[in-house]
């Protein structure tokens, strides 16, 4: 099927679904998702994270609608609500063995760029950048 993004006046609904698998926990949970459905403590468990850090990106992706739950008796059963969500991640784990190390080596995204300055909820790292490397003037 080809991809038709460029042809898209409005990218901002690609843009949302690739920022909302951008967060490393939110990635984890897919990515255990995509294996079979989970309780909140078996993520908690999974990610050393506590209940109310996976349940926020939890409700995070059901606003998104790339997650879904069921409800038995107390507990609450979490599931991808597409498959094609695991497509996209094999295809990224294809990309990824394709490219080898260069994404980890990219000034901004890689290792040395965001992955280690410590961005924090602004969206801004230290140096003052949005999460798009971007240089942003300060809120007044």
């Amino acid at each position: 099927m080809p991809i038709n993004l460029v042809q898209t006046p409005d990218l901002g609904s690609a843009v949302a679904l690739f920022r909302s698998l951008g967060d490393p926990t939110r990635l984890a949970i897919v990515t255990r998702l995509a294996a079979g459905e989970a309780r909140v403590v078996d993520l908690t468990r999974l990610l050393g994270l506590p209940q109310s850090t996976v349940s926020s990106h939890l409700a995070c992706l059901r606003d998104c609608r790339l997650v879904t739950y069921r409800a038995q008796g107390r507990q609450s059963f979490y599931s991808l609500s597409r498959p094609e969500l695991v497509e996209l991640l094999r295809s990224a784990e294809g990309l990824l063995a394709a490219t080898g190390a260069a994404v980890a080596l990219c000034p901004v995204w890689g290792d040395e760029g965001r992955g280690k300055d410590g961005g924090g909820k602004d969206g801004r790292g230290k140096d003052g950048r949005d999460t798009d490397g971007r240089a942003q003037e300060a809120a007044s």
